[in-house]
């Protein structure tokens, strides 16, 4: 009850200046250059309310992504993994910033930003050495607007979000950021991003953002969004890292990482640790995984160019829709046990999948549980087509396999050439590897 009436006095006294400045004919304010503190007199008017769309669509199609004012709803599939529909809220999937009370800064060598309050912050020029720093309190909503700006750090984040309710990082102009030495730790927190942010982080837009770093790209200690924009990176680490969850509505991402491109990972809470996407285009060429999730990962739609060592990773893989091009030299898909509060599975229900393996001891899709094909399109080039420990089955879709179109799943968990269905090999065949991958 506290917290409406404070709310309901501040819209008060809000509309009090308003009705002010309008009779005196005065304008908000504009910009002011780094090193000083941020202190915006009032926010953007976009409400944060959910998604318009709640309509659902069979688990075998692609996930229907619906075009609004405000970007790209998502809707939710029938038996997702995932509850989707409030995902994303207007003002996330909004690419176009309320510039109105905006406050502008023009980033200067070794001029700290720092940011107290909720508003819209749009960063211009070129300089080295700089971290805008966001540390308001709570409740605040700051949107920090990348408008042809371009910063260099030897060893600090260049975006650094201490506290907030929620930041916006929008891209209105082509914009550059890069940290090109060691990172330096603040205090316990291991600042490990070009654009690091302990709390929620959404990333959206109409421009290109290039990110280089010598750690990691984009980093959120909760949840980080993505719902549109360009986005070049190119890292030694992850691209994108979240500990709650990532959730992509749309974009066009071209990632290039020593690690992984796109990773979810909660230490402390085993249901955490989501990677959900609903759209987009992305080339993603990487050391280790493409796409890693501890927990679910769910792929209602987009396209995916994959080079890597895994294509995808979680303990739960559910594809609805998209299309998706694998070239690994482990695993392509892969079900791991990664998280004890879900059962290992790879669910395909819809899409246009082609997996396309190296020699040696690689399975195309490979699960510590169960593989189930309900719909779509499968094409797997590989020695070893298929590894679970559960149970394999094709209730649906059309499965390739080298091929050969198949209507059940070999299993090439048990050792030795010449194994349990280790027909599907190429030439002299190959049964198998040691044991069941982990």
């Amino acid at each position: 009850m506290m917290n409406l009436k404070m709310k309901k006095s501040k819209a008060v006294i809000a509309a009090v200046l308003i009705g002010i400045m309008a009779l005196t004919g005065c304008s908000a304010a504009a910009g002011v250059s780094g090193g000083t503190t941020a202190s915006a007199e009032t926010t953007t008017a976009s409400a944060e309310t959910t998604a318009a769309s709640a309509s659902k669509n069979t688990a075998g199609n692609e996930n229907a992504a619906e075009t609004t004012t405000a970007g790209t709803a998502v809707t939710n599939v029938s038996g997702s993994a995932l509850e989707t529909a409030d995902m994303f809220t207007d003002r996330d999937l909004e690419q176009t910033p309320d510039l109105t009370s905006a406050v502008t800064y023009t980033v200067k060598d070794g001029e700290d930003i720092t940011i107290t309050e909720a508003g819209v912050y749009v960063l211009t020029g070129s300089a080295t050495d700089v971290t805008v720093y966001v540390d308001a309190d709570d409740e605040a909503k700051v949107q920090i607007v990348l408008d042809g700006v371009s910063v260099t750090n030897t060893d600090a984040p260049v975006i650094y979000v201490k506290n907030a309710d929620k930041t916006f990082v929008t891209t209105t102009a082509d914009s550059t950021l890069a940290v090109t030495g060691t990172f330096t730790a603040d205090g316990d927190t291991n600042t490990d991003g070009v654009i690091f942010s302990k709390d929620d982080l959404v990333l959206n837009g109409t421009a290109t953002l290039t990110v280089n770093s010598s750690d990691n790209g984009v980093v959120s200690k909760d949840t980080l969004k993505v719902t549109g924009g360009t986005y070049v990176m190119k890292t030694s680490s992850k691209a994108l890292e979240a500990n709650d969850e990532i959730l992509i509505a749309d974009g066009t991402f071209t990632l290039t990482a020593g690690t992984d491109a796109i990773h979810a990972e909660n230490d402390d809470d085993a249901s955490l640790g989501h990677v959900y996407i609903a759209g987009g285009t992305f080339t993603l060429t990487v050391g280790d995984d493409a796409v890693h999730a501890n927990s679910i990962l769910q792929i209602d739609g987009g396209s995916f160019t994959i080079k890597a060592a895994e294509g995808l990773e979680a303990t739960y893989i559910q594809i609805n829709g998209g299309t998706i091009a694998i070239e690994a030299s482990d695993d392509g898909i892969n079900a791991a046990n990664k998280s004890n509060a879900y059962n290992v599975k790879l669910e395909i229900n819809g899409g246009d999948i082609t997996v396309v393996m190296g020699a040696g001891d690689t399975d195309g899709l490979d699960a510590n549980g169960d593989i189930v094909i309900n719909g779509g399109s499968v094409n797997v080039t590989a020695n070893s087509p298929f590894d679970y420990d559960g149970t394999g089955v094709i209730n649906g879709g059309t499965v390739v396999v080298n091929g050969q179109q198949v209507t059940s799943l070999s299993n090439q968990m048990m050792g030795g050439p010449g194994g349990n269905n280790g027909g599907f090999g190429g030439p002299g065949g190959h049964g198998g590897h040691g044991g069941p991958r982990r």
